[in-house]
């Protein structure tokens, strides 16, 4: 044997440098066939992705939907999502080779699918969420809920607010102001100054003042689009990217709102708002929660962010028990040693509140509407009362001389949700192991903390890859490969093939065929059926 001082490698000039077939370039257990498993078990078609009704014709044929799915599954699978890189891995990754049967689509054409597909991306993100629960994967009895900012494809500067647009036209107009200024101070001097005498600072001045005229008008253009929608912020690069501000860190981007279901950490349930505020949240993700796990009731707990009257009271409605942590809002009158209104007793007998030192406060005849809508009833205690009272100066004021406490008109609801928070000690605790769990996965492990796309639609889009992609690694960890694959081809198996009635009598009297599936090389029992219309 010939010493050496290195390992060297195969000869390049050798005929079998690769395998000879494809089919042997990525071993019996190399995840890649769980992606070719999944991606032929769906209906594209129905899903709705772009091309997937292709019927031939002139010209040259369409990348078929599957393998562009399969080329992004694989991607974010593996932590590649901008188009070019994908190209290129379609070019030279044997895995890829594999799964693309050397399909190499360019990179505009990967890039388009993503953009156009996003419908037909939530609703294979969904199919994967049945999926598992047809797979027992899910207990369908308890979610957490919760959200975090992702950066999207826009930066800080790119959006203003109505007070930066105002602070800017401030500047501004000071601005245009010296520069007036500077400008008549400019012609008085060349005025006073020897005929022919030009310093030429004139020109400069103008030409500053005409630019600022024209930043001037831009943003007042802005303010005035800001103030006919309504809306708070404006955003010139991506318009529905907004600032969002949470523990004092603002990022310019979207609010992903997720509910994971507490059997094995799936999402189940999510969607993509640019609101930095989780008020208004809570039952639109339940709700979602609850269809996708069609079960009857649902328990969903959420932190602080999501306490709202008016969704507690919705998902009571709806069959959905939630279980949110009231923000404590009596501390500033509690270290003053004044009384909050937790510390007046509701008497559902009669109607009324009782006060600490005993008296009772009535209700109004009419309601209040609050700022954020709600109908509420005034209860109003007697001046005499409170004139005569040991703890005045703990409860009212000279201003305010009786006390006055609101109670909303679905109050009931509330108190049913303190009641059953009362025992939720264990139950908050383990949300915060559940929910976290998803976005510390996709933003610390895959990366994932910022949108490559632009737009509500192209972001949900992606967001659904995401989602996907993060439940299919979990699916495939907890069943294995070959549990994966199985439980595929079992799906696939009960599917029918529709067979004119046509057809020989020999193949009309068999119901059942024995197959090979082509994904694992297993095989599996198609059932026929004969339509005579067909």
């Amino acid at each position: 044997m010939t010493n050496r001082k290195f390992k060297t490698g195969t000869c390049r000039e050798q005929a079998s440098f690769l395998p000879p077939r494809i089919e042997d370039y990525v071993g019996p257990d190399n995840p890649v066939r769980a992606i070719e498993a999944y991606v032929a078990s769906l209906d594209v078609e129905k899903l709705g992705f772009r091309h997937a009704d292709a019927g031939g014709g002139a010209g040259q044929p369409p990348y078929d939907p599957a393998d562009l799915l399969k080329l992004y599954l694989y991607g974010y699978l593996n932590q590649i999502r901008s188009s070019r890189r994908l190209e290129r891995e379609a070019q030279r990754n044997l895995e890829l080779i594999w799964l693309l049967k050397k399909l190499a689509p360019g990179y505009r054409t990967i890039a388009k699918f993503r953009q156009e597909n996003w419908v037909a991306l939530k609703l294979a993100n969904r199919s994967f969420v049945l999926l598992a629960r047809e797979l027992d994967l899910v207990s369908g009895a308890l979610v957490a809920i919760d959200g975090a900012f992702f950066h999207g494809d826009a930066s800080k500067a790119s959006i203003v607010t109505r007070k930066r647009l105002s602070e800017q036209l401030t500047v501004v107009d000071r601005e245009i102001e010296a520069y007036g200024l500077a400008l008549e101070a400019n012609d008085a001097e060349e005025a006073r100054s020897p005929e022919g005498d030009d310093r030429g600072d004139g020109g400069d001045i103008a030409q500053k003042m005409a630019a600022l005229m024209a930043k001037r008008t831009q943003a007042q253009a802005a303010l005035s689009r800001l103030e006919d929608s309504g809306e708070t912020q404006l955003s010139r690069t991506d318009a529905d990217a907004r600032l969002l501000t949470k523990n004092s860190q603002t990022i310019a981007g979207y609010n992903v709102q997720i509910a994971v279901d507490d059997k094995h950490k799936l999402i189940v349930a999510s969607e993509v708002v640019n609101d930095g505020n989780d008020t208004g949240q809570l039952y639109k993700l339940a709700k979602a929660a609850k269809e996708a796990l069609g079960g009857e009731t649902l328990q969903a707990v959420a932190d602080v962010g999501y306490y709202n009257g008016a969704t507690l009271k919705s998902c009571e409605d709806d069959g959905i028990l939630a279980y949110v942590p009231q923000a404590k809002r009596t501390g500033r009158l509690q270290a003053q040693g004044r009384f909050s209104h937790e510390d007046f007793a509701y008497d559902v007998e009669l109607d009324a509140y009782r006060c600490p030192a005993g008296s009772l406060l009535r209700p109004t005849s009419s309601l209040k509407k609050n700022t954020g809508g709600r109908l509420e009833i005034r209860y109003v205690s007697r001046k005499s009362a409170c004139d005569a009272c040991p703890l005045r100066g703990r409860c009212v004021t000279d201003k305010a001389p009786t006390r006055t406490v609101y109670r909303w008109q679905h109050e009931d609801v509330i108190e049913r949700h303190r009641a059953r928070m009362q025992n939720a000690a264990a139950l908050m605790r383990r949300r915060s192991g559940l929910v976290e769990h998803p976005f510390g996965t996709l933003k610390c492990r895959a990366g994932y903390r910022h949108f490559l796309v632009r737009g509500f639609n192209k972001v949900r889009g992606e967001w659904s890859l995401m989602a996907l992609c993060y439940n299919f690694t979990r699916v495939l960890n907890i069943l294995g490969l070959d549990g994966f694959t199985a439980q595929l081809a079992n799906r696939l198996a009960e599917q029918s093939i529709v067979l004119p009635w046509s057809a020989p009598a020999a193949a009309r009297s068999a119901f059942l065929m024995l197959i090979r599936l082509p994904t694992t090389g297993k095989p599996a029992i198609i059932r026929l059926r004969f339509d005579p219309a067909a």
